[in-house]
């Protein structure tokens, strides 16, 4: 299961819209290594300046690992980080996530271009 949803909130959506606020704590309380991960790398982000912040942490534990796959493998909970954060977020594997401003579209068309995929392989991260 991606999430853990508190009875209320499904109640909430089975009824209708739920907000993104409310969806987004629920993504934070169920999945909270990747929150973590993202909110870090939000903060490196607008306290450096640069274009992107990136991961480059290996997740200590399988079910680290999980919770990065699942927040960026959904395009519903990507797209809601990406709001409540104001950026970009983009996926090479578990241990390489990046969050890019929105203006940074050359920094963000390298991050996701094949030439940079192949250049991220390490034998270290096979099962990554």
């Amino acid at each position: 299961m991606s999430l853990t949803v508190p009875t209320a909130l499904l109640e909430k959506a089975q009824q209708g819209t739920v907000e993104d606020e409310e969806f987004v704590a629920c993504i934070r309380d169920s999945l909270p290594y990747a929150w973590s991960m993202v909110e870090r790398l939000a903060k490196e982000l607008e306290a450096s300046g640069a274009s992107s912040a990136q991961n480059t942490e290996v997740p200590p534990d399988e079910r680290s690992w999980g919770e990065v796959f699942r927040l960026v493998g959904s395009d519903s909970m990507r797209g809601a980080v990406q709001r409540h954060f104001g950026v970009k977020l983009a996926f090479q594997n578990c241990c390489r996530v990046g969050l890019f401003r929105p203006d940074a579209t050359a920094e963000y068309e390298e991050f996701i271009s094949p030439r940079a995929q192949l250049l991220n392989q390490k034998p270290e991260l096979l099962n990554c």
